[in-house]
């Protein structure tokens, strides 16, 4: 009457081995998975400059171009994040670190590097341009630089657009609430495609060619042409280690 208890016994304790090795062997493939999903850094200034100064990495603007024009890190590529290009970082052998004024733009550029650009190191600096200044490391300025970025003309200019379109259909013909729809619809296409044809547009008008800063080939800095962050000659720009200059 009291041998049945044994058979229930093994078969409990002979189950429990199968369960635990079974959790084992999933956690071990989830640490395995986890430990190879290649993550972005974010690296403070201070070591951007160490690696620069080396020539450990490649770092890359992903302002606009008017706004690197204006001022830079000496040595920086310009990538457009509203056009990013990551050709040829992959073959240069070297971690990439992106970075734009303060630190966002940067990051999204590097969350789409590193999924284009396996076995390459990918980083963000943290705080971007401003917090490079603030640290007291140096930047290269433009003498003229324009009174307002090429984002900030593009805001002014779908605003306006927005305002004389609500005005022209309030007060004119309801015709004209389509110049403020056409305007949000651009917004929400440049959101989706991280393109913006207004801004391009804008980006290539003759007031936003930084007076001077003209790179080898005559192009200039504004337009995007340049691409090694050294097209500025001298007299026509200046290094600057004021956190606030």
């Amino acid at each position: 009457m009291h041998a049945t208890s044994a058979p229930t016994s093994d078969s409990v304790s002979g189950s429990a081995p199968g369960s635990d090795s079974g959790s084992a062997a999933v956690s071990a493939s989830g640490a395995a998975s986890s430990s190879t999903r290649a993550t972005v850094r974010a690296v403070e200034p201070s070591t951007v400059a160490q690696w620069l100064q080396r020539g450990d990495c490649v770092v890359c603007d992903v302002r606009e171009p008017d706004e690197h024009a204006a001022e830079r890190i000496e040595g920086a590529a310009i990538r457009p994040l509203s056009k990013l290009d990551l050709s040829g970082l992959d073959g240069s052998g070297l971690r990439i670190v992106f970075h734009c004024k303060g630190g966002v733009r940067s990051a999204d550029a590097a969350a789409r590097a590193i999924a284009s650009l396996p076995g390459v190191e990918v980083c963000t600096m943290i705080g971007g341009l401003e917090a490079w200044k603030r640290a007291g490391l140096p930047t290269v300025r433009a003498e003229r630089p324009p009174r307002f970025t090429v984002m900030q003309q593009t805001q002014m200019t779908i605003g306006a657009a927005v305002l004389a379109g609500l005005c022209l259909g309030w007060f004119v013909h309801p015709a004209g609430f389509l110049l403020s729809a056409f305007m949000g619809a651009g917004l929400t296409f440049a959101g989706l495609t991280g393109t913006c044809a207004l801004a391009s547009l804008l980006g290539a008008m003759p007031w936003n060619r930084t007076g001077g800063a003209t790179s080898i080939a005559g192009a200039s800095c504004a337009s995007g042409a340049c691409t090694t962050g050294a097209c500025a000659p001298s007299g026509a720009a200046r290094a600057s280690t004021s956190a606030g200059a």
